[in-house]
């Protein structure tokens, strides 16, 4: 009768040991919609649908735990080593599961809430991220680095960007000049960047105000009511391809545009698309080259000494 308590004893004393061990590892993140999702580990096979999920695991040191990425995942050149798979409205859910991972990293607007439950019902956990502004931004990194117990990494990339627009910030001036954003080109119809948003952010760290500041987010707009608003500024994340004009040449040959005065001053930008409406670490760069190219053309704008 001991002997068999004694056995009994020790099997409760693994059985707790083991309940405490799994508690110490556990990982719980809240993600950008609301739900709460629990590991017993941090994660270990990711796929990542959108790219700057992506840019964000490489950039916490996590990109080994990736192993599969959305199609349009590009950055950095290592992520093109992994297998791609269907995102957005066209996800493949069988594609997915075939690679095994415990979790699913994806966006709001991509994916529909039948495909969100066919991977929960598959015993995958997604985990949705959603950033529209800076802080959003920084809200994804520290979720992204508590799932991967990346949290130290994460704290230290918030900083290092915290820093990198403070320095933007700091060596601005206000200009009393404005800026419009155009995400999406006159072919395919306009949409710009308004309040809410990243690039309506990077705008006032370096000197200027957003000329659809009283638009919500990204949002269809006409030619018109750029015509109307006159920006000193735009700015076209366009990507070129290398046939027929560039997309600043585009701008500036417009029928009808040739008055405003971002057009008469030359003072058209072609930001790096991938860097400046990716909500993720190369925002710092997206910053950094349009602080550069506005300062350019206000020095050029100051009176001689």
């Amino acid at each position: 009768m001991f002997r068999k308590c004694t056995s009994l004893f020790l099997v409760l004393l693994m059985a707790l040991s083991l309940t405490g061990a799994c508690a110490e590892t556990a990982v719980t993140v809240t993600d950008m919609t609301g739900r709460e999702i629990t590991l017993t580990e941090p994660a270990t096979r990711i796929v990542a649908l959108t790219a700057s999920d992506c840019e964000i695991l490489y950039a916490l040191g996590a990109g080994d735990l990736l192993v599969g990425r959305g199609e349009y995942c590009d950055y950095p050149e290592a992520v093109l080593s992994l297998p791609s798979v269907q995102s957005g409205a066209e996800t493949n859910i069988e594609q997915i599961k075939a690679l095994e991972p415990q979790v699913v990293l994806m966006a709001t607007m991509a994916q529909t809430t039948e495909q969100v439950e066919a991977l929960e019902n598959a015993g995958i956990h997604v985990v949705v991220s959603d950033a529209q502004n800076v802080e959003g931004v920084y809200e994804a990194i520290r979720m992204i680095g508590a799932l991967t117990g990346k949290t130290e990494e994460a704290s230290a990339l918030t900083a290092s960007m915290q820093q990198a627009f403070s320095a933007v910030s700091e060596s601005s001036k206000d200009t009393g000049k404005t800026v419009y954003f155009e995400v999406s080109p006159l072919q395919w119809g306009l949409w710009v960047a308004g309040k809410g948003t990243f690039m309506d952010e990077l705008a006032g760290m370096c000197g200027l105000t957003n000329a659809f500041a009283d638009v919500e987010g990204w949002a269809p707009i006409s030619e018109e009511q750029v015509l109307a608003r006159d920006p000193d500024y735009i700015v076209t994340t366009t990507m070129y391809f290398g046939e027929g004009p560039t997309p600043v040449e585009e701008i500036m040959t417009r029928p009808g545009w040739e008055n405003l005065k971002a057009i008469t001053s030359g003072q058209v930008f072609n930001a790096d698309s991938n860097e400046i409406t990716r909500p993720g670490p190369r925002l710092m760069d997206a910053v950094q080259a349009l602080y550069e190219f506005i300062q350019e053309h206000e020095a050029a704008l100051e009176p001689a000494a």
